[in-house]
This record gives structure tokens, sequence and C-alpha cells, in this order.
């Protein structure tokens, strides 16, 4: 999920996965299959989800004040969450892995094609992890570039920390729009911004997909503070990495959410082939091989037959 279920789906929570399921064996009563266990209703699923229960404070408030800011500019673009309540909350069989997922689909008069939100929460041996995220995807009506966070938090001194506007163009050759998105707007200085403080150093992410996907200005870095220092881990959420994001965030609304752009029908259909690959190559690459060890065949098959609904527009 995001990783989201959601864009980027770090593919190192391939490797905490086992983990969970080995937790979960030891249990007395533990069994392999996993079912979830659905709130009743969607306003019920919709609380949960924007609780982020498992988060940290700051990254609890971050997250809340980007959707918050996300449908209050879009709210009359977006139709509401129609996931089954059993997809919009999910978790295995015995309750060590949760996750939360909203996807808004954008109406037809709208850019947006939908924006997907989610939380995942495992227990492991060493500790909790925590995946929160916000995408946001646009349809072929407009080039702009999507948005994207993710943070990936598997302690309380450790967090890795995604924000990026993933290009729809290649970059090589369309230089004005290496320009107008990402040199004009100086995304740059945000990642060196924060590449300064101590604590922060570059993430490379393990699948190569995803460093292909990203643009060059993306900020992927890993925090990572002394044992004990929880509170500075969280001291850099709310200093550095919180006013990032929102300004990036306002950055996309503005330039690329809000912005009409002219798209000649032979680059929409560049656009619609592009979207198709990288919306295909999440489900394979984040979900269909994370989600059944996570939360078992029956449950991933279920979220992941929704996901792809909103992906391929069927």
């Amino acid at each position: 999920m995001a990783v989201n279920v959601c864009h980027f789906l770090p593919s190192q929570l391939s490797s905490f996965i086992p983990t969970c399921r080995l937790l979960a064996l030891k249990s007395s009563k533990a069994r392999i299959t996993c079912s979830a266990k659905p709130l009743s209703s969607y306003m019920e699923a919709r609380g949960k989800f924007l609780e982020f229960p498992h988060a940290s404070a700051p990254i609890r408030a971050l997250m809340f004040d980007l959707v918050s800011t996300v449908e209050n500019r879009l709210d009359s673009q977006l139709s509401p969450c129609t996931l089954p309540p059993d997809v919009q909350y999910f978790e295995n069989q015995n309750g060590n892995a949760q996750a939360s997922l909203q996807i808004r689909s954008g109406l037809n008069s709208s850019s947006i094609d939908f924006i997907l939100g989610s939380w995942i929460h495992c227990e492991l041996p060493t500790g909790a992890l925590n995946i929160t995220s916000l995408s946001a995807y646009l349809n072929s009506s407009t080039n702009a570039p999507n948005f994207l966070i993710e943070l990936i938090q598997s302690s309380p001194t450790s967090l890795i920390f995604i924000l990026d506007l993933p290009p729809r163009k290649d970059l090589v050759l369309d230089p004005d729009y290496l320009h107008t998105f990402y040199e004009s707007t100086k995304l740059d200085t945000y990642r060196q911004m924060l590449e300064k403080v101590p604590e922060v150093r570059p993430y490379f992410s393990p699948t190569l997909y995803i460093r292909c996907a990203v643009s060059p200005t993306a900020i992927m870095v890993r925090i990572e503070t002394e044992s004990g220092e929880s509170a500075r881990t969280e001291e850099i959420v709310r200093s550095y990495v919180d006013p990032v994001a929102k300004e990036l965030l306002e950055i996309w609304l503005n330039q690329c959410a809000c912005a009409e752009r002219e798209v000649e029908e032979t680059d929409k259909a560049y656009l619609e082939k592009r979207d198709s690959v990288n919306r295909s190559k999440t489900i394979e690459i984040d979900l269909a091989s994370s989600f059944p060890r996570l939360f078992g065949q029956e449950v991933a098959d279920r979220v992941i037959g929704e996901i792809r609904k909103v992906y391929t527009g069927t």
C-alpha cells in the first residue's frame, strides 16, 4: 500500500513480512490462513484511516494536514471513496498486521485520476513497522507530474522519507518539462536542505524500477538518530520533514493539479500507456508479492482486486 498500498510500497517491506508471519505462527492458536476484520461502515473506515493510529505524533499531524489540504482544495473534483469497508480497513487473522486504504476518484471534468492514501502497521519482535503514504495521480488531460509522499518507520529512531513529483514524460526528450516542473520550481533545494541535517542520509531503494520512476529532484532519505533519541527523530519530522512536505504539496497543487495544460491527442495516448505500465508495475512489484504474505491470499486478492479496478478504470 503504499508504498502504500500506495504508489511505492518499498521492496524492503518484503524482508519484514516473513518475520510477521513467524510472529503469528508463534501464537498459541495462530493459523497461516488470514482473513480481514472489516469495519461496519464507510464512515467508520474513513475515520480509522484519518486517525493514523500507529504513527508518531508529528507524522500523524503531518499526514492529517496533507490529506485535509488535498481534500479542501480538490474536494469539488473528487467523488467519495467507494471501496468496500473490508478493503478500506483490513488486518490478518492474528491482528498483528493491519492496514487502512482510501481512494477517491476524480470526476469526469477533473484532471485528477484518483487520490490514494494508506497506512500499514505490522508488529515485529524488534518493534513496530509503520508506513504512511499519500499519492495523487493525474489523468491524460494533463501531462503534469503526480505527487507522492511516504514515511516508513521501523523504530522510534529510524525513518525513511520519500517525497517526489514523479514525472510522466521523458525528461531527456522534453527539457521544457524538466524546466517547468523541476528547475523553475527549485525542487532540488528542498532535498539539499534536508541533507544538511546531520542525522539525514541518502536512501537508495533496492528496487531499480523505483529508482527509474522517480524524478531527479526526488527526496529519498533515511533519518537515523542515536538509540533512545526518539525525541530528536520527532523534532526532525516537525522542523524539516513537515514544512518541506507541505511546500511541495502546495507546488503540486498550484503547478500541476490546478493548472491547465493543453495535451495533444498523440500525447494523451502516450500518457495513458505510460501511466498504465507504471500502475501495473506498482501492483506487480509492490503488492502482488508482499500482500499475500502479510495478510493472506484471500485478503490480498480482495484488496488488490479493488486497487486494480481503480488503476485500470474498469
